[in-house]
Parts: structure tokens; C-alpha cells; sequence
């Protein structure tokens, strides 16, 4: 994985001849600010991105699902908490 800086970017004609994900890097603070990810690799970094926003979502129903089965409330009733 390559890793440019900001001011890179501005030199684009060498920045669109890279065909592998890019780190970018704010130069000043030295600090990560995101990737650029190439044409060639589109369809693969949208299965993956696909892939994990799928596993979110199951982990977010599986939260659900526990909580729904861990709540002595049957469905459609309220609890006003009278016992």
C-alpha cells in the first residue's frame, strides 16, 4: 500500500497512475486522513464493504433479537412497573 500526503494530490497526473489502495496522510500532523481506492479495484472493495455492512447489520438483530428475548414483557404490552 502506497502513502501520499495532501500535496500529492495536487500532481495528479503521477496520484491516477496507481493502481493499489492509497493511504492518505494530512503531511503536517502527520496523521491518517483516509484511502483512495483505484477503478481496478472498485468491484472488489464493494463486495467487501457490502460483506461488512451485512455483518453490522446480523450483529445489530442478534443485540435485538437478545433483548427481545430477555424482556418478560409480552409482545404488544406496556410495562407501567406495577407488579
Amino acid at each position: 500500500m502506497h502513502s501520499i500526503t495532501l500535496a500529492d494530490l495536487r500532481n495528479s497526473a503521477s496520484f491516477f497512475d496507481i493502481d493499489d489502495i492509497v493511504s492518505i496522510v494530512n503531511g503536517r500532523k502527520k496523521e491518517e486522513i483516509g484511502y483512495f481506492v483505484p477503478k481496478s479495484l472498485k468491484e472488489e472493495f464493494e463486495k467487501f464493504t457490502l460483506e461488512l455492512e451485512h455483518k453490522r447489520k446480523i450483529a445489530k438483530l442478534k443485540r435485538v433479537a437478545e433483548a427481545d428475548r430477555l424482556d418478560p414483557i409480552g409482545e404488544g404490552a406496556i410495562n407501567d412497573g406495577l407488579e
